[in-house]
This record gives C-alpha cells, sequence and structure tokens, in this order.
C-alpha cells in the first residue's frame, strides 16, 4: 500500500526576497485592504445625518462620535508600531480587521448612543492595528521606491473613504441601520487577503532583510531630526484640521447653505474625497523624484489661496474648488510620512505609528472641537475659520537642509 505524499518541501521553504525590486503584488494587496478598511471607516460619516436624525443627536455628540473612533484609532498606533520593530508580528494584520469585523457588527445592531461610541471606538482599534504594519509592508515591498509605495498604500485608503460615501448613500441610506451588516463581507475579505500577507512577510524574511539600519540624513544631528519631526507633525496638524471639517461636516455646510439633499451632498462628498485620492496618489512619486520638501511647500501652502475663497463660493464653484482643494492638500501625506521614515530608518512601524496615529488623533479632536463650535456658531463658520489653516504650511521653511534633496 503505497503512502501518502508529504506535504511539498517547497511550500515550507523561505522565499528568496530582494529589496531592490519593488513587489507589485503585496503592495498592491496591502493597498487594496487599505481601501477596505477605509472604506469600512467612511461609513460613520457617511451616515451622520440619519443617526442624528434616528438618535435625536446634537453636533457635539456627532463630533463624540468621531472622536471615540478616532482616539482609538491613534492613540494605540505609536506603541504597536515601536512594539513590532522590535518584535515583528506579522499576523497582528489580519487580527486588526477582525476587530474591525466586530465593530461592524456592533454598529450595525447599536440601539443608543453608548453602543455607537463602543462600535466606533472598535472599528477605530481595527485601524490602529493595520496601519503601522502595513505602511511598514509597503516600504518592505517597495524595492526602494518609497514615495511611489507609500503612495499606492496611502491612494487605497483615499479611494475607499471616496467610495463609502456612495456604497453607503445606495445601501445605508434608504434601508436603515441594519444594512450595514453587508459591509461585513468587505471586513471578511480583508481578514484573508492579509493573512496571505502575513505569510508572504514570514517565508520571505522581508522584515530583516529590507529594513536598513544606517541613517538616511547622517549629517543632521539629534535635535535636528527631533525639530524636523515637529515641523512635520505642525504641518499634519494643519491638514487634518481641514480635513476634518470636510469629511465630517461638508454634507451638513451643503445642506444648511445650499438646500441640498442628503444624496446630492454625499454625490460633493464624494468628488471631494476623489480629488484626495488622485492628489495622494500623484505625491509620492513626485516626491521620489523632485524632493519631498517640495511637495510640502506646493501642498500645503498652496492650497491657502483656494481655501481662502471656498466660503464665499455658490455651488458650482464650491464643488469645483472642492476638488482642486482635494487634489492639493492631499499631496502632502505620503511625502510626510516618508520624509519621516528617512529621518528615523530603523524605526519604520513607530514613525508610522506616530503619523498614521497623529492623523487619526487630530482628525478626532478637530472634529469634536468644530462640531461644538457648529453648535454654538453655524458650520459656514467652521469653514470660515478653517479656511486659514493651510497658511501654517509657511513653517516648511523650518525643515533643515537635507542632502538627498
Amino acid at each position: 500500500m503505497t503512502q501518502l505524499e508529504p506535504i511539498p518541501a517547497q511550500r515550507l521553504k523561505p522565499m528568496e526576497f530582494d529589496a531592490t525590486k519593488t513587489i507589485l503584488p503585496v503592495v498592491g494587496a496591502v493597498s487594496f485592504v487599505h481601501l477596505l478598511n477605509d472604506l469600512i471607516q467612511a461609513i460613520l460619516p457617511s451616515i451622520y445625518p440619519m443617526l442624528k436624525t434616528n438618535y435625536e443627536l446634537s453636533f457635539t455628540q456627532i463630533g463624540m462620535i468621531t472622536l471615540a473612533f478616532q482616539m482609538t484609532a491613534s492613540l494605540l498606533q505609536p506603541a504597536i508600531g515601536l512594539y513590532t520593530d522590535k518584535n515583528p508580528k506579522p499576523y497582528l494584520l489580519p487580527t486588526g480587521m477582525l476587530f474591525t469585523l466586530c465593530g461592524l457588527v456592533m454598529l450595525a445592531l447599536a440601539d443608543s448612543f453608548t453602543w455607537l461610541l463602543i462600535a466606533s471606538a472598535m472599528i477605530g482599534l481595527g485601524s490602529s492595528t493595520f496601519h503601522p504594519e502595513a505602511s511598514r509592508v509597503a516600504r518592505m515591498a517597495s524595492g526602494g521606491r518609497f514615495g511611489f509605495a507609500q503612495s499606492f498604500f496611502q491612494v487605497g485608503g483615499n479611494a475607499g473613504s471616496a467610495f463609502g460615501p456612495l456604497l453607503a448613500a445606495a445601501i445605508i441610506i434608504p434601508q436603515g441601520q441594519g444594512a450595514i451588516g453587508w459591509f461585513t463581507l468587505f471586513a471578511i475579505l480583508g481578514v484573508t487577503v492579509l493573512f496571505g500577507v502575513s505569510r508572504w512577510t514570514i517565508r520571505s524574511g522581508a522584515c530583516i532583510k529590507s529594513v536598513k539600519k544606517h541613517a538616511h540624513f547622517a549629517h543632521l544631528t539629534r535635535q535636528q531630526v527631533i525639530g524636523a519631526l515637529t515641523v512635520l507633525a505642525l504641518l499634519v496638524f494643519s491638514k487634518y484640521i481641514y480635513m476634518a471639517a470636510f469629511t465630517n461636516y461638508y454634507t451638513f455646510y451643503l445642506i444648511e447653505k445650499f438646500s441640498t439633499s442628503v444624496a446630492n451632498a454625499q454625490l460633493f462628498l464624494f468628488l471631494f474625497l476623489a480629488a484626495v485620492a488622485l492628489g495622494t496618489f500623484a505625491g509620492g512619486p513626485i516626491g521620489d523624484k523632485v524632493g519631498r520638501k517640495a511637495v510640502i511647500w506646493i501642498s500645503i501652502l498652496g492650497a491657502a489661496p483656494f481655501t481662502l475663497l471656498f466660503p464665499y463660493c455658490n455651488l458650482f464653484w464650491t464643488a469645483v474648488l472642492s476638488v482642486v482643494i482635494g487634489l492639493v492638500l492631499s499631496s502632502a501625506f505620503s511625502a510626510i510620512v516618508v520624509l519621516a521614515q528617512e529621518l528615523v530608518p530603523s524605526k519604520i512601524g513607530m514613525i508610522s505609528g506616530v503619523f498614521f496615529g497623529l492623523m487619526f488623533g487630530i482628525s478626532g479632536i478637530a472634529a469634536a472641537g468644530l462640531g461644538a463650535l457648529a453648535d454654538a456658531t453655524s458650520i459656514e463658520h467652521v469653514f470660515n475659520w478653517c479656511a486659514f489653516l493651510p497658511l501654517l504650511g509657511i513653517i516648511t521653511i523650518l525643515l533643515p537642509a537635507m542632502k538627498r534633496e
């Protein structure tokens, strides 16, 4: 009787990994799951008008829901990144998406403001686990094209954020809160894809072979590095407070100022978020070619004339300027993250966690603060005030001279 053949040995052998070669399937996989992750996240602000009506919420309570999500999505990221820099845990990727899956189920079944807060926090916990590890994998598979890989990864999230409102308008708004359950299919797909990415990371040994421990900017002192990171953090601050106004309150702005329907307001939000996705994708490769600082200059300070004009436009020009602002302002983030990673190349996970966490944290606090401001004044006043934030881009001049650029 013939014995059963053992599992072929080559299936268990480590894979060859070339740190100079861009591995597009892997970068594409984490970008695709970033799309799924941020599509799920985008459900939350997209259904705010429905939740506000169903639960009789104030704008302050709307801001608190965003804060619950953003705080759990931000506070744990640096700690997770720092820990996995020293102790790689590839299977954290699918684990994070499982938290998101649980949050979705809770959001579909929630029947009170408290449960809405808990469900939002659970979705945020999934994001805090996903982002630093997925950003690290994108860099591992970049083959040295760090700006391209980071933009490719980031644009997946932006695309998800753009499609989320459309799917919410098509599925959840007509059918009600319970229809959120359909989005669990996206989370399950994400878990499956990330499980494959984790296996690639383990078999290739990429986490060990791809990270060079020497500094890219060895001519900078420790104080200069800290100063540069502080400037980059302040730039993220200015960018994401303004972005928080759009992602959380743009639909309310359109409804209040122009009396648009909820469905039409969601379409306008989609245009803005689609422009953000396109700008994000362009920013990284351009930064690889012309330098990160140049992209940051143009992106943040260059958006100021358009943001200052925005509050005074009619509906048509509001739509046009929202697209221009999305394109220009979004191109900075990939350049900022890659520049920060290059400043501290031995702590890729921690730096990714800090900047993605900072993005979520600032957005959450800003959402709560702007919601309170809207209750005290008006939504239009919020956009009038936020219009000045891109002027903070002038501090880019404080970044030290960098020999690579």
